[in-house]
């Protein structure tokens, strides 16, 4: 008898890891598609080329050294999508500055510690970003802004912060307008820096939106991004001809490496609809920018699919794109290839502190892979799934899935006993992911360790639920998860979205999974709903609809050992 096959896959190795900073590699954009466009933001009326947003960004980053910045220091971003956060991202690696990606929808409380937690010397904001007023805030925060010149902040609140750099109509006194910081900057400092600045020098620091304790600053490198971006390129066969649609947020992997350093390094063209989501935006830019490929999480395309106009959007030059974030359903995979004309889509699946992606769909793979699994592991990247004791699995087993190689965080910023908790002393990242692996490689993501639903002894996975239910035809939208229970320890809860012009009732879902699927996968409690919470990346937040529900039903967690 054969022994099982393990559980334990290694990307390919014959394309070699890029050994260059961020900046290195807007410098070879530059040098070799310097007239072709870089940056379209139809909302600013910006159309950079590479060689402009090259050029721009070497003005910027000088400017940022001649305030007094030096390389190592930390500078925030606090914006939506917009053409700056693109020439900051860039500017600020050109300068060995650490980018610090501050969540759009962050209050005082939350700006307050991210500042203070990785030490923030200067932070660009935004006027504001549906209907918060981050000039307001900030003034709450440090009301000493204004008494003094601009770059001489002391704040008794946020004592690193010196220099508060605003865009558009955030200006106000003692912040320095964006435009201004470049004007007349010497760019003669940035030849010497860049030859100082090294592949593995921590560039970026990215806040993880954790259910409970305070978010932590996932620390990465110009190594482990700019690869990242690059391998995520290749999976889509990226080249100079393609224009990629972003509608997703910068702040977060997926904008930031996914979108921009996937462009930077194959030389396309970046394409932001609109300063957060808008399906009509979005269709309206990917249409008239003739973009090739589009990002998104699987709510954004089914908004996009139900808009009312989207049948007079001419998508026909798209071919490729992202699809990540959350799981996707296998029926709105469907209909992304067959409506929106996405033959080469891909899935890609991965985590903030892995830059993001450990696992990409190929374009050329098969229908039902591309459907139902997130694809094969990266290059230069291992993967193993273990059980509780730390076992690796044998193929076709769920486990805990954990990853190791060039794309995992240096660590969480200032915080060794977070990072030791998530990354082993043999450097394997522990996700928190519940995932199988097939026999050819393929794997699938069946849910979270902490989502995983325990019925009375039965493990039950909320993401075969899902798509089971999918297949209702009143179903536009779903999310499984579980309550307190009595007498089974925990029951199964779906919130559903209903499709425009049905009424589907409890009975109708029930008797529809009736002998489908096993008795205890049949959902208990049912609510119909007309969203889900959740956050500014579209990650729906289940630990907050289980919130919801346990306290509705009066329902109160049993404790155990």
């Amino acid at each position: 008898m054969t022994a099982p096959v393990p559980s334990h896959v290694a990307g390919p190795t014959d394309i070699p890891l890029l050994s260059l900073t961020i900046g290195q590699a807007l410098e070879r954009a530059a040098g070799a598609w310097g007239g072709r466009d870089a940056l379209v933001v139809p909302g600013q009326s910006v159309r950079w080329t590479w060689a402009e947003l090259a050029d721009r960004a070497d003005r910027l980053a000088a400017g940022l050294l001649s305030l007094g910045l030096c390389p190592g220091d930390r500078v925030g971003i606090w914006s939506p999508n917009r053409a700056e956060w693109a020439l900051t991202q860039f500017a600020t690696a050109r300068a060995g500055l650490v980018l610090v990606t501050i969540n759009p929808s962050y209050q005082a409380a939350e700006l307050e510690y991210a500042l203070n937690k990785v030490g923030c010397r200067a932070l660009i904001l935004a006027p504001g970003f549906k209907g918060a007023d981050y000039g307001g805030l900030l003034r709450g925060l440090a009301p000493e802004l204004g008494r003094g010149p601009a770059g001489m902040l002391v704040s008794a609140r946020l004592p690193d912060l010196r220099h508060v750099i605003a865009l558009g109509d955030a200006a106000m006194d003692g912040t320095i307008p964006f435009d201004q910081v470049a004007a007349g900057a010497d760019t003669g400092r940035l030849a010497a820096i860049a030859g100082r600045l090294l592949p593995d020098d921590a560039i970026n620091i990215q806040f993880t939106s954790g259910t409970t304790g305070q978010p932590k600053g996932a620390t990465l490198t110009h190594r482990n991004i700019l690869n990242n971006g690059y391998f995520v390129g290749r999976g889509m066969a990226l080249s100079e001809t393609d224009r990629i649609c972003v509608p997703v947020p910068l702040y977060h992997c997926f904008g930031m490496v996914m979108g921009n350093l996937a462009a930077v390094t194959h030389g396309a063209c970046l394409v932001y609809p609109g300063e957060g989501f808008d399906p009509l935006a979005t269709l309206t830019a990917a249409s008239a920018e003739r973009c090739t490929a589009l990002y998104g999480v699987p709510t954004m395309f089914i908004a996009m699919l139900d808009h009312p106009d989207f049948a007079r959007f001419d998508l026909s030059a798209l071919r490729t794109g992202i699809m990540a974030g959350a799981p996707c359903p296998v029926t709105v995979m469907r209909r992304v290839l067959d409506q929106m004309h996405m033959r080469d889509v891909t899935i890609c699946y991965g985590m903030t502190e892995t830059s993001p992606v450990s696992f990409q769909t190929g374009i050329d793979a098969p229908l039902d892979k591309r459907v139902g699994s997130v694809g094969r592991v990266h290059p230069h990247l291992e993967v193993r799934i273990t059980d509780a004791t730390g076992a690796t699995v044998p193929r076709g087993v769920s486990g805990e899935l954990l990853t190791r190689g060039y794309s995992v965080m240096k660590g969480y910023w200032a915080d060794p006993a977070r990072t030791a908790e998530a990354v082993d002393g043999d450097g394997w990242m522990h996700t928190g992911d519940l995932a199988v692996i097939d026999d050819e490689g393929w794997c699938n993501i069946v849910g979270r360790v902490k989502d995983m639903v325990i019925r009375g002894g039965e493990n039950i996975y909320p993401r075969e639920v899902e798509e089971f239910l999918y297949r209702h035809p009143a179903v536009q939208d779903v999310q499984v998860f579980g309550v307190p229970d009595a007498r089974y320890g925990e029951a199964l809860c779906a919130w559903i979205r209903p499709r425009s012009g049905t009424a589907p009732t409890d009975e109708d879902i029930r008797a529809f999974c009736q002998g489908q699927i096993a008795h205890f996968k049949i959902p208990k409690h049912i609510r119909f709903v007309t969203d889900f919470p959740m956050t500014v990346t579209g990650k729906v937040q289940k630990f907050a609809m289980r919130d919801a529900m346990a306290a509705e039903l009066g329902l109160a967690e049993e404790r155990t050992a």
